[in-house]
């Protein structure tokens, strides 16, 4: 049986995306029932036809379906009563007042953090290409390198560029064509220099990178993790409620049981689970031979376990490595190899699964005619 707190939790990582508060905060959520791997949820919205509903819905849904053992949600929609709407616009001034938002990740901005349980399964070069994927088709992207010991974003970019501050003495993010970037790799004096932090330290760097550095109005902000389940990855999930996690491990049972533990680790810490990514999933030729030299079976595994999709089995092709190590990313190859495919394919369940927030809501909406009606009395 989940208790209603825990189905809370993750409620509050709804956002209003024009009040910058939770939908919990906003007295939205009236009431939750669970039989089963049935959940049904009372949901008050500011005018019961708005048309912000659906999108409404489909979040909460996509939401509460990244817990384990919960197969359908229920949602009834009512109006709000006068006196809610009044609760809300109150919890929403006092939320502008003595909660801004501290760190420069707009409320509206799709975070997408990818994690793994060991080294060497490529979770770097999915989240690079995944950064410049969404870029490429028009979304405002950022890469936020947390790897602070392992950084390696700048390399598969190939970038040797330094970061630098504004006059306000924030970081400004480094950029290569639209896509902002900031890595530890920016800051040290070449890659073979070693970053001797600890704890405090690491969860502090991340910090910098959220609170001090200029980051534009996002769609996307790609966070590559560390591998594992250390200090960056707790603080993660208190310093940015909205991110979601995107588990990458490879077809041996070995590297599955390893990745188990980063998904356990984000549903203790209430981050949902977006999917998992099985890379290197099998070497094609160019003559479409197929060869699993890794085994097989370990991402279907881990999407089995904790009962998220399996977005995508990326390959190995003969000319992606190379042109890779060059400092080219696998979607600005020339090459159209099975691994461009299936990384553009993986670009485009990620849009599905977590679609940019629309910019207008009901209830931002509604705050600006109280405020134009309060401005008139």
């Amino acid at each position: 049986m989940i208790q209603n707190d825990i189905l809370l939790k993750h409620l509050s990582s709804v956002m209003d995306p024009e009040l910058g508060v939770n939908i919990v905060d906003l007295g939205m959520v009236k009431d939750i029932t669970y039989n089963n791997s049935e959940i049904t949820i009372d949901l008050a919205l500011t005018i019961a036809e708005c048309p912000m509903r659906n999108q409404i819905e489909s979040e909460i849904k996509r939401k509460l379906k990244l817990i384990e053992n919960i197969d359908e949600v229920n949602i009834n929609v009512v109006a709000m009563s006068k006196e809610d709407r009044a609760s809300l616009m109150s919890t929403a001034r006092k939320n502008a007042r003595e909660k801004a938002i501290p760190t420069q990740i707009n409320t509206r901005t799709r975070v997408l953090a990818i994690g793994s349980g060991k080294g060497g399964v490529g979770k770097s070069t999915i989240s690079t290409n995944l950064a410049v994927g969404l870029e490429k088709l028009g979304f405002a992207t950022g890469l936020l390198d947390a790897d602070i010991w392992g950084f390696s974003i700048p390399r598969l970019l190939g970038i040797e560029g330094r970061l630098e501050a504004n006059e306000e003495k924030k970081i400004i993010p480094y950029k290569k064509d639209g896509l902002e970037i900031v890595s530890t790799g920016l800051i040290a004096e070449d890659e073979d220099t070693a970053l001797m932090w600890r704890g405090l330290m690491l969860s502090k760097a991340l910090e910098q990178f959220l609170f001090d550095v200029a980051w534009g109005n996002l769609d996307y902000l790609v966070i590559d993790l560390p591998p594992g389940t250390g200090d960056i990855q707790m603080a993660l999930g208190r310093l940015l409620p909205q991110t979601e996690l995107l588990v990458v491990t490879t077809p041996q049972p070995s590297a599955q049981k390893v990745a188990t533990r980063v998904a356990d680790m984000a549903k203790r810490s209430f981050i949902p689970l977006l999917g998992v990514v099985e890379n290197m999933s099998y070497f094609e030729t160019d003559d479409e031979t197929k060869y699993q030299i890794f085994g097989e079976g370990g991402g279907d595994e881990l999407s089995t376990k904790f009962g998220i999709p399996l977005l995508s089995k990326i390959p190995i092709s003969e000319t992606s490595v190379e042109e890779s190590e060059n400092g080219i990313p696998i979607l600005l190859q020339q090459n159209e190899s099975p691994t461009k495919k299936a990384m553009e394919n993986l670009v485009n369940e990620i849009i599905k699964v977590l679609p940019p927030v629309s910019d207008e809501t009901c209830t931002g909406r509604l705050a600006k005619v109280l405020e134009e009606l309060e401005a008139e009395e």
